[in-house]
């Protein structure tokens, strides 16, 4: 072979190389794009924030009250059972906001000193509670929280002898214990204890007595049970 045909054959080899090495990168890059990305891991990522419950409520009040310059004498109010609502906002898997909603309502009587009753209000009483979610029980998923609540009163009447009855509207802490069992991804049963502490001023006038005020100490426990689905 002349020094031509070698020449020749360097470069085809050269060529042979390249395109070689050209076949290959363009192999690895075509898998690389085509590899699909990792799926989403489970836990809070995976889920939604957002979580809503449907509660039957039962509020037992802490029968304590007083009507100023009457020493012996006390308040009693009556306890209900209620429909209750509640919004969850999840910021990780373990710290949540939780904002319940409710109305309900309470008979008020003066029981030690008259024995008669005073008459009738209705309450609104939101609460905001921050919570922490144990999250190491499977299906079973228990908290504990704290918050504030601010009760509103409205609607109020009075029995045969008093009229003008009304009750402040007033803030309360809320301390709160509860769990989710939850059924699947989505649907749970809960279980929701909550205490407030809520001690008001009220006022109403009597036909006899006249104009009459004093402290109403309710304190409520709502104990509830319903159906929780987290979105």
């Amino acid at each position: 072979m002349n020094r031509y045909g070698a020449h020749y054959l360097g470069w085809i080899a050269a060529a042979g190389v390249l395109i070689g090495a050209g076949s290959v990168s363009a192999a690895d890059l075509a898998t690389a794009v085509a590899e699909p990305a990792p799926a989403a891991t489970e836990g809070f990522a995976a889920k939604s924030p957002w979580q809503i419950r449907v509660r039957g409520l039962g509020v037992i009040t802490n029968d304590s009250g007083s009507i100023d310059h009457v020493p012996s004498a006390g308040l009693s109010y009556s306890d209900t059972v209620v429909p209750e609502f509640d919004v969850s906002y999840f910021f990780t898997d373990n710290i949540a906001a939780e904002l319940i909603l409710g109305t309900t309502f309470a008979h008020i009587k003066e029981d030690k000193a008259f024995n008669v009753p005073v008459g009738k209000t209705w309450l609104l009483p939101p609460t905001l509670t921050l919570q922490y979610h144990f999250t190491n029980f499977g299906k079973f998923k228990p908290y504990i929280g704290a918050g504030v609540n601010y009760s509103l009163f409205y609607g109020t009447s009075t029995k045969e002898g008093f009229h003008n009855l009304d009750v402040d509207n007033h803030f309360g802490v809320a301390l709160q214990a509860g769990f989710d069992y939850m059924l699947n991804e989505h649907w749970g049963l809960n279980f929701d204890v909550k205490k407030i502490f809520l001690k008001t001023s009220w006022s109403a006038d009597h036909d006899t007595l006249g104009h009459l005020s004093g402290k109403a100490k309710l304190d409520p426990w709502l104990i509830g049970a319903g159906v929780t689905y987290r979105f």
